[in-house]
This record gives C-alpha cells, sequence and structure tokens, in this order.
C-alpha cells in the first residue's frame, strides 16, 4: 500500500518483516529466536520492586547505571557503552552516524534482513559479499574501499560464526572506516569481538539483551567501542529522542547483566540443546549448519521441502521460520533452540511428517 502523502525515501521501502506473532491458538514458538528461559531471577525482584510513582518522572538520558553496569561486565569504560531501545536502533543509529554519504558499504550477501532495508531507509549504498557454499563469511573477501563493514557474528539466519582472528585480520586491512559486529547471538558460542576495542578505535560491538538475556520485551541493547564512537551514536540520539530507554528497562536490565550465574546456566542449556537436536536431525538427513546461535538452520530431505515443512509443523502446532522469498536459502528453514520440552514436541511432529512420506 502506498499513499499520495509518503515520501519519496518510503514510497520506495520494503520493510523488515518479523517472524509470526500468532494470535488464532497457542503454539510451539521456534520461529523468533525468543529464549525459552526467563529472565534472571535479580531482575524479575527488581522488576517487583519498581515503585509504580516512579514512572511520572522520566528516565535518566544517559542510561548511567545501566551503561555502568555493562562496562563493568566487559571490563571497558563508561564513555564507551551505549545503550538504546532494541539493537535494531542502534544499528540504524549506526546507518545515520557513520553510513551516510560516503562510499559503498560492505554487507553479507545472505544476512539480517534489516540491513537492506536500513540502506535503503538513509540512502546508503551497498555491496553484497558473496558467502561461500558452506554458508560461511569470507572475511578476506571485503575490500577496503568501502564506507563501512557490517555484519552479525555468528551471522543470521544460518548460525554460522567468524573466527575472533579472522575479524582481527578484518580490522588489520580496513582502518579508514567504521566496522559494525553485531553479535545478537554471540553469547551462544561466537567469540565476542569486545576485547578488540581496544586496539582498533574503528571497531563497534552491537549487542542486545533480547536473546542471551531473555528481555526481548523491554526492547534493550547495546554497543561498545572506542569513545568517539560512542559519542556519535549518543549525537545521533540526542537528535532524534533523548529518552529511548524507560525507567523499568534500565533497571531491569541492569539486574539482568549482574546475574551472570543464570546468564551462564541459560546459555549452557540452550547449547545442549541446539547439539542434541542438530544430531538428531542429522540422523533424519536433513543438512544442519553448525550453529553457533540459540536456532539452527537445516533443509530437510527430500521429498519434503522447507515450505512444506514450515507449512506441516504449523498445522500441528509448531511455528518454525521460513525465508520464502529469500533467494539462496528458500530451501531451508530456520528453528529457534526452545526448552527441551517444546524441542521434544518439535521433534515428535517432525518425526510423523517423515515417517507419512517413508522418510524414517
Amino acid at each position: 500500500m502506498k499513499n499520495m502523502f509518503w515520501s519519496d525515501t518510503i514510497q520506495g521501502l520494503e520493510p523488515y518483516q518479523a517472524g509470526e506473532q500468532p494470535q488464532d491458538k497457542a503454539y510451539v514458538k521456534l520461529n523468533t529466536n525468543e529464549n525459552p528461559y526467563g529472565p534472571s531471577p535479580r531482575a524479575q525482584e527488581v522488576l517487583r520492586q519498581i515503585p509504580f510513582s516512579d514512572l511520572r518522572l522520566y528516565p535518566d538520558p544517559e542510561s548511567l547505571k545501566l551503561r555502568q553496569s555493562i562496562a563493568t561486565y566487559y571490563g571497558r569504560s563508561v564513555e564507551e557503552v551505549f545503550v538504546g531501545n532494541g539493537s535494531d536502533e542502534i544499528l540504524a543509529f549506526v546507518y545515520m552516524a557513520f553510513f551516510q554519504g560516503k562510499r559503498p558499504i560492505r554487507i553479507p550477501s545472505i544476512t539480517y534482513s534489516f540491513y537492506p532495508v536500513y540502506c535503503n531507509m538513509f540512502n546508503v549504498d551497498a555491496v553484497l559479499e558473496p558467502l561461500e557454499d558452506d554458508f560461511t563469511l569470507n572475511l578476506d573477501s571485503y575490500s577496503t574501499d568501502n564506507g563501512g563493514i557490517i555484519f552479525p557474528n555468528p551471522n543470521a539466519p544460518t548460525g554460522r560464526a567468524v573466527p575472533l582472528e579472522e575479524i582481527r585480520q578484518l580490522l588489520q586491512r580496513n582502518t579508514d572506516s567504521v566496522v559494525v559486529v553485531d553479535e545478537a547471538y554471540a553469547d551462544f558460542g561466537a567469540e565476542s569481538a569486545v576485547d578488540l576495542v581496544e586496539e582498533f578505535p574503528n571497531l563497534l560491538v552491537v549487542q542486545t539483551f533480547s536473546k542471551s538475556r531473555s528481555l526481548a520485551g523491554l526492547r534493550v541493547g547495546f554497543a561498545i567501542g572506542n569513545a568517539d564512537l560512542i559519542a556519535g551514536l549518543s549525537t545521533v540520539k540526542d537528535s532524534f529522542n533523548s529518552y529511548p530507554v524507560d525507567r523499568i528497562s534500565l533497571e531491569v536490565c541492569a539486574a539482568a547483566m549482574d546475574d551472570h550465574d543464570y546468564f551462564v546456566e541459560c546459555c549452557e542449556k540452550i547449547k545442549a540443546t541446539r547439539e542434541r537436536v542438530s544430531q538428531q536431525l542429522s540422523s533424519w538427513g536433513f543438512s544442519v549448519l553448525p550453529s553457533q546461535a540459540n536456532f539452527i538452520f537445516v533443509k530437510p530431505p527430500a521429498p519434503i521441502t522447507a515450505e512444506k515443512m514450515y507449512l506441516q509443523l504449523k498445522e500441528k502446532g509448531v511455528l518454525v521460520r521460513y525465508f520464502h522469498n529469500k533467494p539462496g536459502i528458500k530451501e531451508f528453514c530456520r528453528i529457534s533452540i526452545g526448552s527441551d520440552a517444546e524441542m521434544d514436541i518439535f521433534m515428535e511432529k517432525m518425526s510423523s511428517i517423515l515417517s507419512s512420506v517413508g522418510v524414517v
């Protein structure tokens, strides 16, 4: 739908399509990479104790308490931490602060689909770097002639991660533009690039509370980088919305960041379940990409297609993600890792689908 009153910019936009959030019935929901385990007990207790009357007050525009918790966790200074309304907002600020009006940026050809949306939104040209045949990123191919580089590690929707040494080598070659490593899923097995911030002033690492800390409903993300990069993000923020993170989120996320033991426990459970499910699917003839995320990317065995797998699972009350209009990945489905009980239901339903066509 378009409208005569829309600007030229949005007339041509193809918006990001989020995973289904159906309301018709209860599903085993394995399509949007939500954490199956609840938020930190400390975070829950803080939420219960927040005085309702405080909501009449604006939140801290500098988000100092939360930034301090993040800085302490990663061994950085507060000046090297930025907090925003979800990592997607931070990525939008990145485009405005560092990518506009420059040479084309470099992004993977198969990656988080918000990146090309932001390119169109902010009039940023992009060169799509092809993945290898096994869906790994080849950072050696990323030319130094660029206006910026951005990629997820692990990549989405494939789940494959790049070793830290390869990121270091990219940064050593690429010193004249900002390199953004989107680590939304890094806590599930990838090597974080945060430790490289000290060495490379053009590195920005973006993370989120939505995945490993089970707070997708609060919409909070953060970035770590050189203080000058953080100042650039703050300039955009304060020219757009000085109060992007609410009072409740600031308190709850700080408590979640401080609850390290619970965070590790949940990540380890998800990794163990991921490996169990990957092994079972492989034994049924699925092609399963090695994953360091809280999801797996799989190609079902013939005669089941990815589309049929998605549709038949949905009929049986299980949602997975199928990228029907995405070149290069239409033969795959992405499966979020739920609790062991949820994954048992998924495997039971998947087994019945395979049995119906004589695969198992």
